[in-house]
């Protein structure tokens, strides 16, 4: 296991180079430019857009933004913004948030494309709209093979790979909780998480919006209260820890304490992988779920998916960050989830395990819901319905193993996975540019 490992890493390393960051960061700022720093001027009509549907119905052929969202955002938040905050952290040093925060700015006008152009190029399948990056890279570009990659890429990296992370994370913060950690207490962890999966999973779209819906808004607050709750005790910090987070992005050894021997190359590296396995914006995942939102203009579905980048890395991830310097958890020995544990532990006494281990339940749980849903539109998409009972159970099968297996095989193994769903998707984007610019431009005119 530690030689396949060591591998993985080694290709993470020529994947999550500079290229792969110019790449993911140009493409954020080119969007940016194009489209006149949409995420500065009009974030505040993207939170109007968002909020105004919350009490309306669904109709056959969609869902309302609200719940668009709330499905994008369970794909979002979960242990990219408990565990993979703190993993950035710990590998990169403190100022990988400050990275993580610039990909999350200019990542606000990338996922602001992918939403126009999942709603552009959608079609149907049945009775439901399904759109994402293999749609818009058929129709928009017209290449069947790229499609073809991404649609591989995406079953592997989020509906296989991705959710044996979240259903690690689960194990982790359960087993710290219990104070049980082995091969029995980790098979039962994952065979729960995989029997409630699969019984909402078989409802469809429909049931795992209404089930998001509900949940994540609720789990998303208790979480910021909580955290919130914590920065106020420890408020003396504040100021201190902001300073570290941005003069250890630019000179790692102010982060002396922290991480010895992080690098300014570290923190970019952890900051943006990590920022991204977060938000997810130019991963090409959430704009399944925004495809699936009745809007009059595909513009009204990509101001509502701005949104959510900021609710998942400014407010969210930031927190985690605050809580887990502010508290010094992060240099302790931990690993992963068990670092913002020992942050909430520290700050909120007893309480604060268990309330990470129930925070990271729900989100872990929401993410596979909605990693696994991007995943079947995929299924669907290469091989037709008769493709999709065999990926559930597969996907079922990988929740289990990821209760079992290393974390840091995994973390390792969803960050190749997660570069080779970027590419394709990035360069759709910079290609169909003019798509989500004549968009932008004709929802304007008829305001």
């Amino acid at each position: 296991m530690d030689f396949i490992t060591e591998f993985f890493k080694g290709i993470n390393n020529f994947l999550w180079g500079p290229f792969m960051l110019l790449f993911l960061l140009g493409t954020g700022i080119w969007l940016t430019l194009h489209l006149g720093f949409i995420q500065v001027r009009f974030l505040g009509e993207g939170f109007k857009k968002t909020f105004a549907p919350l009490f309306k119905k669904d109709q056959e052929d969609g869902i309302n933004s609200f719940k668009a969202l709330a499905t994008s955002i369970s794909a979002q938040v979960g242990t990219g913004n408990l565990a993979g905050v703190a993993t950035a952290i710990a590998s990169g040093g403190p100022g990988a948030i400050f990275w993580m925060w610039i990909s999350s700015f200019f990542g606000m006008a990338t996922i602001f494309a992918e939403s126009v152009l999942a709603q552009t190029y959608k079609k149907k399948q049945g009775a439901q709209p399904v759109g994402g990056p293999a749609f818009y890279i058929q129709y928009g570009l017209g290449s069947k093979w790229l499609a073809g990659f991404f649609a591989i890429a995406i079953i592997i990296a989020l509906g296989f790979v991705g959710n044996m992370v979240q259903s690690n994370a689960i194990t982790v913060a359960m087993n710290q909780t219990l104070n049980a950690d082995s091969f029995g207490v980790r098979f039962l962890i994952g065979s729960f998480v995989a029997f409630f999966v699969g019984l909402i999973l078989f409802g469809g779209i429909q049931r795992i919006a209404n089930f998001a819906g509900n949940i994540v808004p609720v789990m998303a607050l208790l979480y910021i209260i909580g955290s919130v709750i914590i920065v106020v005790l420890y408020w003396d910090q504040l100021l201190p820890t902001l300073s570290l987070i941005v003069n250890a992005a630019i000179n790692p050894n102010a982060a002396a304490g922290g991480v010895l021997g992080a690098t300014v190359k570290e923190a970019v590296r952890y900051g943006i992988a990590r920022g991204l396995f977060s938000n997810e914006a130019g991963m090409g995942s959430t704009p399944h779920a925004h495809a699936v939102a009745k809007v009059k203009h595909p513009a009204e579905q990509g101001l509502v998916a701005m949104v959510g980048v900021f609710i998942d890395t400014v407010i969210i991830c930031t927190l985690t960050a605050l809580v887990v310097i502010m508290t010094d958890a992060h240099k302790t020995d931990l690993e992963a989830s068990a670092i913002t544990q020992e942050g909430f532990a520290r700050g909120l006494g007893e309480f604060g395990i268990p309330f990470i281990a129930v925070c990271l339940l729900f989100f872990a749980f929401t993410t596979i819901l909605g990693w696994a849903y991007f995943g079947e539109v995929n299924v669907r998409f290469l091989f037709g319905e008769k493709g999709v009972p065999p990926y559930r159970a597969i996907v079922l099968l990988f929740i289990v193993v990821g209760a079992i297996v290393k974390v840091e095989f995994v973390w390792q193994v969803a960050d190749t996975f997660n570069a080779l769903m970027v590419l394709p998707n990035i360069l759709a984007l910079l290609l169909l540019t003019k798509v989500v610019k004549r968009s932008w431009k004709e929802y304007r005119e008829t305001k």
